[in-house]
């Protein structure tokens, strides 16, 4: 993988961090349906039949997503789902 490469997908997960935290924020999705779907997204990766190095990047992808899963359980946190001015990153709500 080059670094562009890493980059890029760093930059992704940012993007889709921020929208699915936005959705609960908004009320578009409660924290447990948001959950549900990055808990599919993970088990997806786990499925996937591939060889060695591959593998490790599946079950990297899924670490990553389930980590989110948890961001997205502490914004369903707090403020009853609200997150007022700030984001999380890291489990750590920022406020901006």
């Amino acid at each position: 993988m080059t670094s562009e490469d890493g980059a890029a997908g760093l930059a992704a997960l940012s993007i889709c961090e921020s929208l699915v935290i936005a959705m609960v924020e908004k009320g578009l999705l409660t924290a447990e349906e948001a959950r549900g779907a990055l808990e599919d997204a993970a088990a997806a990766h786990l499925r996937q039949e591939t060889p060695g190095p591959v593998r490790h990047h599946q079950e990297l992808a899924a670490q990553f997503i389930e980590r989110l899963a948890m961001q997205v359980d502490a914004a369903g946190q707090v403020d009853g789902g609200q997150v007022d001015g700030g984001h999380i990153n890291g489990g750590h709500i920022n406020r901006d």
